[in-house]
C-alpha cells in the first residue's frame, strides 16, 4: 500500500465518521437542496437551535459546511462538489419525498 494510498483511506474515514451521526446526516441532506439558515436547519431537524448549531460547528470544523453572515443570518451550504455528489446518491437512495 502505498503512502498516499493510506492518507487516502484517512481522509475518507474522517469524511465517513462526519456523516455517520443522524442528526448531521439530516442537516447535510437537507443543505443537498440549497442553503439554508439555522432557522431552516431547526425545523428540519426538529431540535432546538443550541444542539444544532453544535452539529454545525462539527460540520465546519470538518471542512463540509461554509457558511456566510447576512446581517444577523448566518446560511449554511456545502463546502464542497464532492461532498454533494456523495450526499446526492445518499439522498436518492435513503430519502423519500418526506425527507
Amino acid at each position: 500500500m502505498t503512502d498516499r494510498m493510506m492518507e487516502n483511506a484517512k481522509r475518507t474515514s474522517e469524511f465517513l465518521k462526519s456523516l455517520s451521526h443522524p442528526l448531521r446526516l439530516v442537516i447535510l441532506c437537507r443543505l443537498v437542496e440549497g442553503e439554508a439558515n439555522v432557522g431552516d436547519l431547526e425545523a428540519k431537524a426538529g431540535l432546538p437551535q443550541a444542539v444544532v448549531s453544535k452539529q454545525l460547528a462539527n460540520l465546519r470544523a470538518a471542512g463540509l459546511v461554509e457558511f456566510r453572515r447576512e446581517g444577523r443570518e448566518i446560511h449554511y451550504s456545502l463546502s464542497h462538489d464532492h461532498t454533494r455528489r456523495i450526499l446526492m446518491a445518499l439522498y436518492d437512495e435513503f430519502c423519500d419525498d418526506d425527507c
